[in-house]
């Protein structure tokens, strides 16, 4: 798949998510598998360019390219000067927001909301695109089916939007009023790439190597992009990527891998957020890291009580020393070159 001048060769990429898809999880998504990966979305509002959240998520240090920032807003004007302040902060791609059901960006008319209006959406795209033209940098959108199911429009807006200058187009194969309840359906997203020249990556329900080989040969996409199935398990884009090569599974991690991953991961959170935000915001990850593993829940409990980074880690790292490693089997795993297949 080509994205401008990026050449892609692994379908398995990244979905932007808020609180998520940090620099710390990009780079270890992007080194078990996933080439592309999208920024949380960073408001197009220049007044809040300068606040430690928003820099924090315009660091992209260490991070391998293709460096792909998203931004939201509704107003043309401001989303060109967001792409183009993005693209002075190292951004090689932009890619814009259309998709976030989230009340508060809704009622500003932004991400998923624009889609009651696509006149707007063609004047978003239309600016956006034009401003990052000069500078060859390519742009995308990632959008929803519809705002409800009696108002699916995304074939409409995709064209508009290839029209536009758009390199590529993400659907998630549900409405804005569905949110993340019920199953997504990928009809319309066949239907969305028929009728485009450009890339068209799939979204929505992706869980397992089965799941992508089945959208991909349904809709025809280009890729498939995966969001909460890869809490907790990064590993699975290179699951999926070894699937479709060879038509056969990784096999399950060692517990010496998993607490690897997990340690390498927590480090480098650390070092991106600092002692006081670090260990708070860490504890979404392992819990995730271990929410299908037995008698983790008391554990759990316990760990979210730590505020010291460092206890913290040596508290995850004393977790895993003390079972035993052949008690049952976590998610598989595949390190870019894993150490051992030994436990620890």
């Amino acid at each position: 798949m080509r994205i401008g001048s990026w050449q892609l060769t692994n379908p398995a990429v990244v979905a932007p998510m808020a609180g998520v898809t940090d620099r710390p999880y990009r780079r270890l998504c992007k080194a078990l598998g996933a080439e592309y990966a999208v920024t949380e979305m960073a408001a197009s509002n220049p007044r809040l360019w300068d606040s430690v959240k928003t820099a924090r998520r315009l660091d992209h240090t260490g991070e391998p390219d293709p460096i792909a920032v998203q931004i939201t807003g509704s107003d043309p004007v401001m989303m060109a000067e967001a792409a183009l302040f993005n693209i002075e902060k190292g951004a090689h791609i932009i890619d814009i927001n259309m998709g976030c059901p989230v009340k508060k960006v809704c009622n500003v008319l932004s991400g998923s909301a624009l889609l009651k209006d696509e006149d707007l959406v063609a004047r978003i795209v239309e600016s956006v695109v034009n401003a990052c033209l000069p500078h060859q940098i390519p742009v995308t959108l990632k959008t929803r089916t519809g705002w409800d199911r009696d108002s699916k429009n995304a074939i409409r807006v995709a064209k508009r939007a290839e029209d536009a200058g758009i390199a590529a187009f993400t659907l998630h194969g549900r409405t804005r009023c569905d949110f993340y309840q019920g199953e997504a359906e990928y009809d319309t997203i066949r239907d969305v790439k028929a009728a485009l020249r450009i890339p068209v990556i799939a979204n929505g329900d992706i869980d397992s190597p089965k799941k992508a080989r089945y959208v991909l040969d349904y809709t025809k996409a280009d890729a498939v992009m995966v969001g909460r199935a890869a809490q907790g398990r990064p590993w699975i884009f290179r699951e999926i990527n070894h699937f479709l090569q060879h038509n056969t599974f990784l096999d399950p991690p060692t517990y010496g891998e998993m607490k690897h991953v997990l340690l390498e991961h927590l480090e480098d959170h650390y070092d991106f957020y600092g002692e006081f935000i670090g260990v708070r915001s860490a504890r979404k990850h392992i819990s995730w890291y271990l929410a299908d593993t037995p008698n983790a829940a008391e554990w759990l409990a316990t760990i979210n009580k730590i505020e010291c980074t460092k206890q913290q880690l040596q508290a995850v790292a004393s977790w895993f020393d003390q079972h035993d490693p052949s008690s049952f089997l976590v998610q598989p795993t595949a390190m870019t070159a894993p150490p051992s297949r030994r436990p620890l």
